[in-house]
């Protein structure tokens, strides 16, 4: 009787609900995976299985790792803590937290702070104001250094210098890792960079045998130079931490921050048309494909959102979307924080385009289409239904926060 297969039904129904706080522990383990930009990755860890005395083997026929991976909704296994207790050296990072939250970017830079960082040293997050983030202890931090005040925040590089310089005369880094980004990352190194009397290692893309290995030349050619104290790595330049956990100890500054009289004054944000952003620049896109009926009801879904509208190849052929706004490998490379997917059932060109978006949001009727599988949050239904929906919700978002505010 022990050999006779049975199903669960319980837990072929988790693995079918996407909300459900168990699904993402019903999935079968991933191998490889598309990085954001375009990069195969494969988890070479995750190949093989733990036998009986708790031992990883590899079993490369799959008869054992099937078994192994049976869906069951089990514990969830607790990642072995990485501590260091009196660290020898800091290796700093200063991520983006565009949102108040880590990126895929931010992620990755950890991840190379975690290889440079060894046994024997600790990774030094540096975070300004207040975040949302709780998922340190996960993506690689051993200290967390939250830098609190108004001067932070809103656009404030020369102070937040200021508070790097701190940072630095109190822990004395090792090496200092920011990201070669436009979210604010690659200004801040440089300026950082400069006020140190530095010379920066940038769009490092690779750190090995003691070299940083950056694009250069338009980025068609590969600059090589040893470890430079301050990195600005580009996306992927390492794995993200995944295997580990982390204490994300939190630490302060023995000294107060020197207030710096800026010479730039932030009047805040400025209200802009969406749909007058450029694709490759905008952060929430609404896009539609061949499953989108009523036209009409999608551009004022996209207006009610405050969203970017954008389109897959076959609308655009169509006629019902300008070429401009045509997004895939055919059209713009997007690198949106949310994408939202109406009926677009994602072609590899098009999936190819939104490879660098943070969330993807797919509305479709198909569930097993490949747009579906890309994102990370999906609707399956009619779209003319969900679009009113989405209309009447932030109609009711809004009138409460008038009333709130009344």
């Amino acid at each position: 009787m022990s050999d006779i297969i049975r199903r669960d039904p319980r837990a072929e129904w988790i693995a079918r609900n996407r909300l459900h706080p168990l699904h993402a522990a019903m999935q079968p383990a991933q191998h490889s995976w598309m990085g954001p930009n375009g990069v195969i990755r494969k988890n070479l860890h995750g190949i093989g299985f733990i036998g009986p005395n708790g031992i990883k083997r590899i079993d490369r026929s799959g008869a054992q790792q099937g078994g192994a991976t049976k869906r069951t909704a089990a514990v969830e296994v607790q990642l072995p803590l990485h501590s260091v207790p009196a660290p020898a050296f800091y290796i700093s990072v200063v991520p983006d937290m565009v949102g108040g939250r880590l990126s895929s970017h931010d992620r990755d830079l950890l991840g190379l702070a975690h290889q440079l960082a060894g046994k024997d040293g600790a990774v030094l997050a540096v975070v300004f104001g207040e975040h949302k983030e709780n998922t340190f202890v996960t993506a690689g931090v051993d200290r967390l250094l939250v830098l609190e005040g108004d001067e932070f925040n809103g656009y404030a590089p020369e102070q937040r210098v200021q508070g790097l310089r701190a940072v630095d005369n109190q822990f004395s880094p090792r090496h200092w890792l920011l990201p070669d980004s436009r979210s604010g990352g690659g200004e801040l190194g440089r300026r950082f960079a400069a006020a140190l009397g530095e010379r920066p290692a940038t769009r490092v893309w690779q750190v090995k045998d003691q070299e940083c290995i950056g694009r250069a030349g338009a980025g068609l050619q590969d600059l090589a130079r040893p470890v430079a104290r301050l990195i600005l790595a580009a996306a992927e330049c390492a794995e993200p931490v995944s295997e580990t956990r982390h204490e994300a100890l939190p630490v302060e500054l023995s000294t107060a921050v020197a207030r710096s009289l800026s010479r730039i004054e932030d009047l805040g944000a400025v209200a802009v048309d969406p749909a007058a952003i450029p694709m490759a620049e905008a952060e929430f896109i609404f896009s539609g494909g061949n499953g989108v009926k009523d036209w009409g009801l999608f551009h004022r879904t996209a207006e009610a959102l405050g969203a970017t509208e954008g389109a897959s190849r076959v609308a655009v052929d169509d006629g019902f979307m300008a070429r401009d706004r045509q997004v895939g490998a055919s059209g713009t490379w997007v690198t949106a924080r949310v994408y939202v997917a109406v009926g677009i059932s994602g072609a590899i060109q098009h999936l190819q385009g939104i490879g660098a978006c943070d969330k993807v949001v797919a509305i479709n009727l198909d569930p097993g289409c490949d747009m579906i599988k890309r994102a990370d949050l999906s609707v399956i239904g009619e779209s003319a239904e969900i679009l009113q929906a989405l209309i009447d919700a932030v109609a009711a978002y809004r009138n409460d926060a008038k009333r709130d505010a009344a």
